[in-house]
C-alpha cells in the first residue's frame, strides 16, 4: 500500500504466442499438470501446424472464436468430460452449447464420458 492507504494499479500486458518449436515443451508441461488425458505426439504435431489457432494465453477461447468468424467459420466444437461442471460452465458462458454426449470416449480416466459442446459462429457474424 502506498501513502493514503491507496493501493497502485498495475496494468498486466497480455500477448497471445502461438506454438513453435521453442514452446511446445511448455505446452506439454501446461497438458500434464492440467488435464488427466495424456496427448500423444501427433496432438503435438498437429498444434504446431494449426498456426494462429493455437495461441497460448488466457484470451484463447476468445482469440479462437473472432478468428473462426474471420475464417467464415461456421461452427467450432469441442469435447469436455462429462464431471468437468467448471469448464463446462464456462464454454457455457461464451455460447457453447451441449449436443451430444460420447460413451467411453476417454480410456484411461473416469468417468470416461464426454461431452460435445457446439457452438454456431453464423451467430457471431450476423451480430458484427
Amino acid at each position: 500500500m502506498g501513502a493514503g492507504g491507496r493501493g497502485v494499479e498495475m496494468a498486466a500486458a497480455i500477448s497471445l504466442d502461438g506454438v513453435r518449436d521453442k514452446n511446445v515443451m511448455q505446452l506439454k508441461k501446461l497438458n500434464t499438470a492440467l488435464f488427466p488425458v495424456r496427448y500423444n505426439d501427433k496432438y503435438y504435431a498437429d498444434a504446431l501446424a494449426s498456426g494462429d489457432f493455437t495461441k497460448l494465453g488466457t484470451k484463447l477461447l476468445s482469440h479462437v472464436l473472432d478468428l473462426s468468424c474471420k475464417q467464415n467459420t461456421s461452427e467450432v466444437y469441442l469435447h469436455v468430460q462429462t464431471n468437468n461442471d467448471d469448464a463446462i460452465a464456462f464454454y457455457k458462458k461464451f455460447g457453447f452449447e451441449i449436443v451430444d454426449t460420447i460413451q467411453n470416449y476417454y480410456t484411461n480416466i473416469s468417468p470416461p464420458h464426454c461431452y460435445v459442446l457446439s457452438k454456431s459462429i453464423a451467430q457471431d457474424r450476423a451480430k458484427k
